[in-house]
């Protein structure tokens, strides 16, 4: 049997002339052998092999495979002594089997319903930052923790307040049972104890409904440690460090894990752009909001540092930013840099990494300062009218500002009221 002529990666449902089933498709270079093991041929890692399409791919169509089907990759490399049964990159969905995870084929071309929704003019957005676990108790929820389906619940009072866009917190699935989400391990699947792909199209549908747009938190600096499967998925690695995926040598260190992304490799580009687009373009998305674009461009997520500069991290902005601007340009790409660099949101044909708009790192940390502080005599009035009236590149609109977020409330810090009256918050 050959590989594949259909395109995608991942698990794929087909129906066509040809008849029905599911195309698999992987990123295994290093493989001896790849094949796909599932309920559908009783977990055999022998019976539905995939065939190499003779640049790192492995592919094949599997008739008896269907959506809601579970599934695994088996891969071997001569330098591993056993099998490696590997969770799908691209998975859309993953469920727990006992103490393991798998994979769940899911429906491709998700649909929303949706008619006549606009996205909010960005100069009007009022952006609500909301972490799906925690925002509101759900009864019939993973230990009575926050869901896609309980959120729903709170948009009109969302709405009411006058909020029209909410940035949900990364809600890919990650390591371990509770996370802000920024140690994701898979980022193409949705978290399953939030509701999954199901949940989420839901949640969108709800939310455009009120005229509420959607932005998406995306984490392409790193992985969270120890990465799951991703680390040495095909078995290879150098200098002890995380395979395909990752940087092999100094670049792949970052604050959270010798796990940042290799930017140079043309698989991992089109990985991680392939991501982004299933967000806006599968998933009707409103926007992404990248976490931390200075370790993407620095190792260190310095300014001014070309000794430690990642080119194809900045190259790999430019491109992503780029493709959304042609495709859809209405959407929105927020960087998460807090460097206070104008070549964040300068155009990608001027030369800048091409998002729409950037943290304001300084507002934050300035009006914070003067809101908190009891001594009039303590307050710098001056530096609040300055960050007030700050722009990049004199643009007052390609700044996010803001007096509480998910890091400034964290890290040995606290919301402003608290901070203002510790103790006493609830108090006028």
């Amino acid at each position: 049997m050959p590989s594949s002529l259909r395109p995608g990666m991942g698990a794929i449902p087909f129906i066509d002339a040809a008849g029905n089933g599911v195309t698999f498709r992987v990123w295994a270079p290093f493989a001896a052998s790849v094949a796909v093991a599932g309920d559908f041929n009783s977990w055999s890692p022998m019976l539905n092999p995939l065939y190499s399409e003779g640049n790192g791919y492995w592919s094949v169509d599997v008739a008896v495979a269907a959506v809601g089907s579970q599934y695994k990759f088996v891969l071997t490399n001569p330098s591993t002594a056993a099998p490696l049964w590997r969770i799908d990159p691209y998975a859309r969905s993953i469920v727990r089997a006992g103490v393991d995870l798998n994979c769940l084929i899911a429906a491709c071309g998700e649909k929303y319903s949706t008619s006549g929704y606009t996205t909010p003019a960005w100069n009007e957005m009022v952006i609500y930052e909301m972490h799906i676990r925690t925002f509101v108790y759900c009864p019939d929820g993973v230990d009575g923790t926050g869901s896609f389906k309980s959120a729903i619940t709170k948009l009109d009072y969302l709405q009411e307040l006058g909020v029209n866009v909410i940035e949900l917190l990364p809600i890919g699935e990650f390591i371990g049972d509770i996370s802000a989400g920024y140690n994701p391990a898979y980022i193409f699947a949705i978290e399953n104890d939030y509701g999954g792909p199901d949940g989420f199209r839901q949640f969108v549908n709800a939310a455009h409904q009120r005229g509420i747009a959607v932005v998406i938190d995306v984490v392409y600096n790193h992985l969270g440690v120890p990465a799951a499967d991703m680390w040495s998925f095909d078995g290879w690695s150098q200098n002890g460090k995380g395979g395909i995926y990752f940087y092999n040598d100094w670049r792949s260190t970052t604050d959270w894990g010798e796990t940042r992304f290799d930017y140079g490799r043309g698989e991992v580009r089109q990985f991680l752009r392939d991501n982004a687009l299933r967000w806006l373009e599968d998933r009707f998305a409103d926007g992404l909001r990248w976490d931390s674009t200075g370790s993407i461009r620095n190792v260190f997520d310095w300014n001014n540092d070309p000794a430690h500069d990642i080119a194809d991290g900045w190259t790999l902005m430019q491109w992503i930013n780029g493709l959304i601007a042609q495709r859809q340009p209405w959407k929105l790409c927020i960087a998460e840099d807090m460097q206070e660099n104008e070549w964040i949101t300068k155009s990608s044909a001027a030369g800048g990494a091409g998002f729409n708009a950037q943290w304001g790192a300084a507002f934050v940390s300035t009006v914070r300062a003067a809101i908190i502080d009891s001594d009039d005599a303590a307050r710098d009035v001056n530096a609040v009218a300055a960050v007030i009236q700050q722009q990049y590149n004199g643009d007052a609109f390609q700044r996010v500002i803001y007096t509480e977020s998910h890091d400034a409330d964290s890290n040995g810090a606290q919301r402003v009221p608290e901070m203002i009256w510790p103790g006493n918050s609830q108090s006028w």
